[in-house]
Formats: structure tokens, C-alpha cells, sequence
């Protein structure tokens, strides 16, 4: 066995994964930072992180009857005469 190529190997395989490590913990921290950031503005807009699913379901219920009624206020008789 040649141990000088083994250990030239293992030196390599140490140095791809402490990058590795760096980059994992470059892109944690972003990612941290993205999450308060997104807290922030959550609590700008008075909305707690954990009902934010209830508020997505309740703003998409206000579009789509704001929709309909929209389509309901068009004057379908006029728009059907082309």
C-alpha cells in the first residue's frame, strides 16, 4: 500500500468536506437571515408565523370573491351583442 498517496487522498477528501462545511453554514446563515427578515415584515403586517397559512386562505378567499364580483358587475348582455 502506498501511504503517502493514501494520505494525499484522505487530505484531499478533508479539504472538500470542510468546504463543503462552509458553504453549508455560508447558506444557513442567509437562510437565518431570510427568516427574520420575513418575521419582520410578518409582524409589519400584523400576521403571526404560525397563522400565515390561515391569512394566505383568507386573503385568496377575498380575491376570489372580489373576482366574482367583478365578472358579475360587467355588462354580459352588451359584451355577448359582438
Amino acid at each position: 500500500m502506498d501511504y503517502e498517496k493514501e494520505l494525499n487522498v484522505l487530505k484531499e477528501n478533508l479539504d472538500k468536506a470542510k468546504s463543503l462545511k462552509y458553504r453549508a453554514e455560508a447558506r444557513l446563515e442567509q437562510l437565518k437571515k431570510q427568516e427574520e427578515d420575513i418575521i419582520k415584515e410578518l409582524n409589519t403586517l400584523n400576521v403571526k408565523p404560525e397563522d400565515l397559512e390561515q391569512e394566505i386562505n383568507r386573503l385568496t378567499a377575498s380575491i376570489d370573491q372580489l373576482f366574482k364580483e367583478a365578472n358579475e358587475l360587467l355588462p354580459k348582455d352588451l359584451l355577448e351583442k359582438k
